[in-house]
């Protein structure tokens, strides 16, 4: 009998293990890094129409040639406004395309957010049902993908872009770029 008492004990003492195992496990220093099955690979094919002009569709072929930054965002998503000067101020630098990837939007709010915040795109494709981002392994915004101009994803990064991430990530991997 006074065996059983303790079970229930064991177990929840098993449970407490396990789980602090399991955070101790996970921890990881830079919690926006997350490994993504496209980095080295080509970017997934897709056929958008363009934000700005509806009737005209860009493809990923259409987009090689040069590297591109593609930013995913939504007038929805707050942390896109937080990321936009930061985005702003790199697109002014003229370093590489940035790609807009408007997710899960109405035109109409995308049109009015650009022309309120700026637009700092060189285009922006439009993926109104999110159907292309499934392919891209997106699930928020803002995300951000650099491609390079073979069409192959060298970086992404998850969560609005800050200065530190532009200076200590994407620009080192713009200069491998362009030594290759």
């Amino acid at each position: 009998m006074k065996r059983s008492r303790w079970i229930p004990l064991a177990v929840f003492a098993l449970l407490a293990v396990l789980l602090g195992a399991g955070v101790w496990l996970s921890r990881n220093p830079n919690r926006e890094a997350l490994p993504s099955p496209l980095i080295g690979k080509p970017a997934p094919a897709f056929a958008l129409p363009v934000l700005h002009e509806p009737g005209r569709t860009v493809t990923n072929a259409d987009l090689r040639g040069a590297p591109y930054l593609l930013n995913v965002w939504g007038s929805w998503c707050p942390a896109c406004r937080d990321e936009h000067p930061v985005l702003t101020r790199f697109a002014e630098t003229r370093r590489v395309r940035v790609i807009g990837f408007n997710w899960k939007d109405e035109p109409v709010d995308a049109l009015r957010w650009l022309e309120q915040f700026g637009n700092p795109y060189w285009l922006v494709i439009a993926d109104r049902e999110g159907e292309a981002a499934i392919d891209w392994g997106i699930y928020g915004a803002p995300e951000t993908f650099l491609v390079d101009a073979a069409g192959i994803v060298r970086w992404k990064h998850v969560g609005p872009m800050s200065e530190a991430t532009v200076r200590d990530e994407l620009l080192p991997r713009l200069a491998e770029l362009e030594r290759r």
